[in-house]
C-alpha cells in the first residue's frame, strides 16, 4: 500500500513494539538508563509506569535486543487478572517449563531448579511481566517470593515490572511493604515534546529509507503533535492514518491542513464508535442515504479505499486465526512458531 507508494521498504509506524524504531527520547533514554542499571545489579526488582502507548514495551524490547544472549535468558509475561497460583504458571510457561497439572510446590521446585540451574551455567534468568498494573497484591507477593531464590550467595532471577501510572498505588499498598524494599530503580515514562515529536517521527520514517517522500513540514509536526501529546502510540496511530491518506489521495506533500483533516476523521470515528451502542432514531433509520459528489474519477478512488480496507480486516482475520489455533494446540512462543 502507501510504502510501495512512498517508496518505503516496510511499516513506519506498525503498533507492535519493534525495537529497530526505538528512538531515545529523553524520558526513554533516562528509563533505558534505569534499566540497564538494574541489569549490571543483577537481582530485586525494576518498576518501570507509563501511560497507555508511551512506549514501555518497545523499551524493553529494545533492552533485551542489547544484551549478549549466551549470557540471559529472558521471558515476558503479558498479564491479565491473574491470580497467585496463575501467574506462577504463566512464569512457568514463559521459561518453557512444565506446569500443566502441577501443583503449587511441585511447580515452585520447578522454576527453582530451572533458575539455579541456569545460573550454575553462567545465565541469568530475567522476566520482564507487562501490565503489571492488574496484578493483585498477592500475586505481587507471589513474584517476591520468587526472588528469595538464592544460590551461590546470588539471586538467579531479577524482574521487571511495566504497568499504567495506576500500577504505583498498588505498590504503595501495605501488604506490598517487602516488595517495595526489593525494588533498585523506579522511572515514570512521560510523553515525548513537540521537538521530540517531530525527531521521533523522522527517526520511525528514516528506518525504512524514507527520502522526504511524503514531504512533511515543520507546522505538520507540530499538528501531530498537538493532536497525540506526545505519546507514541497515538503518533503512530495518527502518522499511519496520515501515509494512507496521502496514498489514496496520491499526495505527495502532507501539510498541517492535510493532518488536521486526518485527525478528525480519526476522532469522528472514535465518537462513532463511543455512540456505537445508542439506537438509532426512527427519523435516522428512514433517512434516504447520502452519497456526496466527487471530482475526476471519485468511484475509482472510492472503489480503491474500500480494497485497501477489506485487505487490512482480511490480514487482521488471518492473524487472529493463526493465534487462535496455534494457542489451541499448546502453542506458547508465537515469534519462534512465525519464524520472526
Amino acid at each position: 500500500m502507501y510504502a510501495e507508494f512512498y517508496g518505503l521498504t516496510g511499516q513506519p509506524f506498525q503498533l507492535t513494539p519493534d525495537p529497530r524504531f526505538f528512538f531515545a527520547s529523553s524520558g526513554h533514554a533516562r528509563a533505558m538508563a534505569h534499566l540497564t542499571y538494574g541489569v549490571h545489579q543483577g537481582e530485586g526488582f525494576i518498576v518501570i509506569t507509563g501511560d497507555v502507548g508511551a512506549g514501555k514495551t518497545t523499551l524493553v524490547g529494545h533492552l533485551l535486543s542489547t544484551l549478549d544472549k549466551s549470557r540471559f535468558v529472558a521471558a515476558n509475561v503479558v498479564t491479565t487478572q491473574l491470580g497467585p497460583a496463575a501467574v506462577l504458571r504463566m512464569v512457568a510457561s514463559a521459561f518453557d517449563i512444565e506446569h500443566q497439572g502441577t501443583e503449587k510446590a511441585t511447580l515452585l521446585r520447578r522454576i527453582e531448579s530451572f533458575l539455579v540451574g541456569n545460573q550454575a551455567e553462567g545465565r541469568r534468568c530475567l522476566l520482564m511481566i507487562d501490565e503489571a498494573q492488574n496484578l493483585s497484591p498477592q500475586a505481587l507477593e507471589e513474584l517476591r517470593m520468587l526472588s528469595n531464590f538464592q544460590a551461590n550467595g546470588q539471586a538467579p532471577l531479577q524482574s521487571f515490572l511495566l504497568g499504567q501510572p495506576q500500577f504505583r498505588r498498588t505498590l504503595a499498598s501495605r501488604d506490598l511493604d517487602q516488595l517495595r524494599q526489593r525494588i533498585l530503580a523506579s522511572y515514570h515514562l512521560g510523553p515525548m515534546t513537540a521537538e521530540e515529536t517531530g525527531e521521533y517521527i523522522k527517526h520511525r520514517l528514516g528506518a525504512v529509507a524514507w527520502h522526504n517522500d511524503p514531504e512533511i513540514p515543520d507546522d505538520a509536526f507540530q499538528e501531530i503533535f498537538r493532536h497525540t501529546g506526545g505519546i507514541p502510540r497515538r503518533i503512530n496511530v495518527l502518522c499511519s492514518r496520515l501515509l494512507l491518506f496521502g496514498f489514496l489521495e496520491e499526495q505527495h506533500r502532507l501539510d498541517r491542513d492535510v493532518v488536521k483533516q486526518v485527525a478528525e476523521d480519526l476522532n469522528q470515528e472514535t465518537e462513532q464508535v463511543l455512540d456505537h451502542s445508542e439506537p438509532a432514531s426512527d427519523q435516522q433509520r428512514s433517512a434516504p442515504v447520502r452519497v456526496p459528489r466527487h471530482k475526476n474519477g471519485e468511484i475509482d478512488t472510492l472503489r480503491r479505499r474500500v480494497e485497501v480496507v477489506e485487505g487490512q480486516v482480511q490480514s487482521v482475520r488471518r492473524a487472529l486465526q493463526f493465534t487462535i489455533d496455534y494457542l489451541d494446540a499448546g502453542g506458547t512462543d508465537l515469534k519462534k512458531a512465525t519464524g520472526q
